[in-house]
């Protein structure tokens, strides 16, 4: 009997050294999950103007924003300040993927996306502004309506003067190459607006990303007006206004090369 009982008590020692053993490391587990990480913080620099307010001059507005909460890119930093800093602020954003061009905007002195643009983890702000050389909406919100109207001008569609097919327009796979490098565009302007011809001569000079896209539809095999969309080029100021500064090449977010495009409508007219 007394046997049993020194057995049971044995197995029960073993079992409460069992479960006692892990509550030493969970205990300092809980205590570095209950304490706090250190604040990483970064000041965002960031262009103000309100048109309701003409009074006031545009300005940098500074904002501190702890990176521990905070995603990666820059757009992530401007919808945690607009969400949970200062509501007034305004820009445009949609896709969050570099592909619908609503969010871009002149970054450390870049224009690009803020949607891919990284935050740049070193202590010197980051200073934000709205494209070059446009005219301001309301703080980071470029007027765009003159790059809209030039790029409606190059009538970026199909024509044809063959009636149109029962069918889909057939391609080679040879001829559809040749858009590879054009097509990608996503109309976010910052290649034009980082142009200095387009700065100096906006009204009148289409701008890299708007010819880029008028070659696009001058090669594809399917238009049949490839030689009036080039005599509607021929004057001083629609495409001769490029210089090749190729700022356009550096700053576009899709990585296409406008002025090579240009350079192409260039030699085409100069052969025919």
């Amino acid at each position: 009997m007394s046997l049993s009982i020194a057995k049971q008590s044995a197995l029960g020692l073993s079992r409460s050294m069992k479960y006692s053993i892990p509550s030493a490391p969970v205990a300092i587990a809980r205590s570095f999950a209950t304490e706090a990480p250190a604040k990483k913080t970064k000041t965002f620099q960031i262009y103000r103007w309100n048109p309701d307010q003409p009074a006031e001059k545009p300005k940098l507005q500074s904002y501190e924003v702890d990176m521990n909460n905070c995603g990666p890119m820059v757009l992530d930093a401007l919808i945690k300040i607009k969400n949970e800093i200062d509501p007034t602020l305004t820009f445009r954003r949609s896709c969050r993927e570099g592909i619908c061009g609503s969010c871009a905007m002149n970054i450390g002195g870049s224009n690009t996306l803020a949607c891919i643009c990284k935050i740049e983890v070193d202590s010197k702000p980051t200073k934000i502004y709205p494209l070059p050389h446009t005219y301001v909406v309301k703080d980071l919100i470029p007027d765009l309506t003159q790059f809209y109207a030039q790029y409606k001008s190059i009538e970026p569609f199909l024509k044809q003067k063959t009636p149109e097919p029962e069918r889909e327009n057939l391609q080679t796979i040879e001829d559809r190459k040749k858009l590879d490098g054009l097509y990608e565009c996503i109309l976010c302007a910052c290649c034009s607006t980082s142009c200095p011809s387009y700065w100096w001569n906006s009204d009148q000079y289409l701008g890299p990303a708007v010819l880029m896209q008028a070659y696009r539809w001058m090669i594809d095999s399917r238009d049949q007006f490839g030689p009036e969309r080039r005599q509607a080029l021929q004057n001083p100021f629609s495409l001769y206004r490029c210089h090749t500064i190729m700022n356009c090449a550096k700053t576009c977010p899709k990585g296409l090369n406008p002025g090579l495009a240009i350079a192409q409508i260039k030699k085409t007219m100069a052969l025919e």
